[in-house]
């Protein structure tokens, strides 16, 4: 069945955003805020669901979020526990289980997503529900891949913990940690959790790593954050990004400190490239994706190279 068009009325028609939008949950250190950005007009609006990475918030991103929305996508960017906006205390009990309480909170999102898009007039009747991409940078991406059917190795328990939400058409995994067994000693030691199974991401899926990404997280290189498309099944596509570091040209703000390697068409490239494959995985629309399969293939241009698997 073909989906509905998403008629706008401009590639870069206005866009407006909604913060703090307030779902209902118990039991957290926090109340579990969103914000929620929609163009001005337009309807059929398919929806991206992002995952901010390790300390951000959902203030962040601005170069993508405003892209995205202006090119006719409903985001929606919740605040997880471990954003420094929250301030929660280091000794915590639930700072351990943050990796945990972020894929819960991102599903309880999805649960009240009809009340999250209530607070813009007029947007929940604007909005197709039913087309819906989960979109993630760093530690977000890991958050991510679990909604889209990975599992995370419990580092209490050993038990692999999973929570797949079949409302998730499509994926971004951008920047995202690889395999536990290559974590580096300061990273099992902090970051034990960072601990991802891959293999039952049946998903259509785009991943995205820098050439220069070298994490301190890892024990290996930049290739560590190509795992999720070695180690998922078919339909997945990998896009290296040629001088990319953690940050791929300054994805996670317009003026942030942590930018190491800012560079604008970088970050241009990463946003439109996303456009492309979701486009073609929720609107059915494929000339962008298309064109970035002939223009990336094989030896690549000059800011990156895409390889698929089906």
């Amino acid at each position: 069945m073909t989906a509905p068009t998403t008629h706008l009325v401009a590639s870069d028609a206005p866009i407006l955003s909604v913060k703090p939008v307030s779902v209902p949950t118990s039991g957290r250190y926090a109340d579990l805020v969103v914000r929620v950005s929609a163009p001005v007009a337009g309807d059929n609006l398919p929806v991206i669901l992002f995952s901010h990475g390790y300390g951000e918030s959902m203030d962040g991103y601005g170069p993508l979020v405003d892209w995205w929305t202006s090119r006719g996508y409903v985001v929606v960017q919740p605040t997880y526990l471990d954003s420094r906006s929250v301030g929660m205390p280091d000794d915590h009990p639930l700072r351990g289980e943050i990796w945990r309480q972020r894929a819960l909170d991102a599903t309880r999102v999805l649960d009240a997503l009809d009340h999250v898009l209530g607070h813009i007039v007029g947007l929940p009747e604007r909005t197709d529900t039913t087309r819906i991409a989960a979109v993630g940078h760093s530690f977000g991406g890991q958050t991510t891949a679990l909604l889209l059917g990975a599992g995370v190795i419990d580092p209490e328990t050993g038990d692999e913990f999973r929570c797949a939400d079949d409302r998730i058409a499509a994926g971004v995994l951008i920047a995202t940690a690889g395999r536990g067994s290559d974590l580096s000693p300061m990273a099992r030691e902090h970051f034990p959790y960072v601990n991802a199974v891959f293999g039952e991401m049946s998903r259509p899926m785009l991943v995205i790593a820098g050439d220069k990404d070298d994490s301190p997280l890892t024990t290996r290189g930049p290739d560590w954050m190509t795992d999720p498309y070695t180690d998922g099944p078919d339909t997945k596509h990998l896009l290296t990004v040629v001088g990319g570091e953690h940050s791929l040209g300054g994805i996670a703000g317009y003026d942030v400190s942590e930018t190491t390697d800012e560079n604008p068409g970088r970050v241009r490239f990463v946003r439109e490239t996303v456009t492309a494959f979701l486009d073609d995985a929720l609107k059915e629309d494929s000339a962008g994706w298309d064109r970035a399969r002939a223009d990336l293939g094989g030896a690549g241009g000059r800011l990156g190279t895409l390889e698929s698997k089906y």
